[in-house]
């Protein structure tokens, strides 16, 4: 019965269970709860964090993986670790899932920037390649498989970036970017062996394009609170620099939209992004809207100095902003044609009021100050 009804609906382009790994992050929570709001059945892997939060951290309901497929509309867990050949799984639940699982949303990955690297071989790239082993494992055909990149797998770019563009960049920013490339490269030679595969490549991650609304605060927003608090006052930037932010919602409604039509996705790459990026003066500009926030101070990368900072500040820069500073010294132009092919649209526009949502959830969560921080 269960394989009659799976093949009627892979007749239809609407594959009835998926597996979607880093259930319990950011875009594995918003993913599992949106396949499984449209009807799907959905196993989430989890390592420690079994919280699948979606929405304004808002949790999720989930049952436990018992071995079979979760009924429809449901997500069911399974605490494994993708570091580990067969996910750290006995034989038989390994054998049973591979058996279940039509298609794979890989989201897992450890996405701070100051990670060791040893952490980044061990769970992006041979994590990925576990989970491509996992993938080949379902009997007869492989199951399908959507790689969650990032979009600045382009390195240090500038100008028009193409999705499927797979030329290595002459020099990556940071370790994460590095290792999402080489996560990309195994992906790519599963395609060209023959499975069904995609990669899609979100950029910066914010809240909904509406309201702002996120489940937790990471990465960027670090950023963000480090300079709204007067912690970091100087950034060095370049006139042409933009940062392109993209809605939450718009990333996750592209991913769900590849990952159920994903025989007429093999083989691509899909760039979510914004349509027009947000020049750094810009954004600069609206931290200066805000009287509670601090006057950063940008400066050219040929004029900056870290031994001119403060103390305090130099351990911020060194800890934190040191990080990002590339991000406010690019301008890299994501092309979009084959997400717009697929989906019939691309990205909203990185637009001041886009972000200024951004930043009034940020305050109304308390994320942000909503007060002036006293200086130290």
């Amino acid at each position: 019965m269960r394989r009659r009804r799976a093949t009627r609906c892979r007749a239809a382009a609407d594959l009835t269970c998926f597996l979607v790994t880093g259930a319990a992050g950011l875009l594995g929570g918003e993913i599992a709860a949106a396949l499984a709001g449209k009807g799907h059945s959905v196993i989430g892997l989890v390592r420690k964090n079994r919280a699948v939060m979606h929405g304004d951290r808002e949790r999720m309901p989930t049952g436990e993986w018992t071995g079979d497929p979760p009924p429809p509309g449901e997500v069911h867990l399974l605490q494994c670790d993708v570091r580990d050949p067969q996910l750290g799984l006995t034989a038989e639940a390994y054998n049973r899932l591979a058996n279940q699982v039509e298609c794979i949303v890989h989201c897992a990955a450890v996405v701070q920037f100051d990670a060791d690297e040893t952490i980044y071989e061990a769970v992006n790239i041979r994590g990925t390649g576990h989970v491509l082993d996992l993938a080949r494992a379902r009997p007869g055909a492989p199951a399908a498989l959507l790689q969650v990149s990032t979009a600045y797998v382009c390195g240090e770019r500038d100008g028009p970036i193409a999705e499927d563009d797979a030329s290595r960049p002459a020099r990556f920013s940071n370790p994460y970017e590095a290792s999402k490339f080489a996560a990309e490269a195994q992906v790519r030679q599963a395609m060209a062996d023959g499975m069904t595969a995609a990669i899609a490549r979100p950029s910066v991650v914010v809240g909904r394009a509406a309201d702002g609304v996120i489940a937790g605060f990471d990465t960027i927003y670090m950023a963000f609170k480090l300079l709204a608090e007067g912690r970091i006052r100087t950034i060095p930037s370049t006139p042409d620099a933009t940062l392109n932010f993209v809605p939450l919602d718009h990333a996750v409604k592209g991913m769900v939209t590849i990952a159920e039509r994903i025989e007429e996705a093999r083989g691509r790459t899909f760039h979510l992004v914004a349509s027009t990026p947000m020049p750094v003066s810009d954004f600069f500009a609206l931290v200066r809207d805000y009287p509670q926030f601090s006057d950063p101070e940008q400066v050219s990368p040929e004029d900056f100095d870290p031994a001119m900072l403060s103390p305090l500040e130099q351990r911020f820069h060194r800890r934190v902003a040191a990080l990002y500073t590339s991000y406010f010294q690019r301008n890299p132009l994501f092309s979009q044609d084959n997400i717009i092919s697929l989906a019939g649209s691309g990205g909203p526009d990185a637009d001041r009021a886009l972000m200024r949502r951004q930043i009034d959830f940020a305050i109304h969560a308390g994320f942000l100050p909503a007060e002036s921080v006293p200086a130290e």
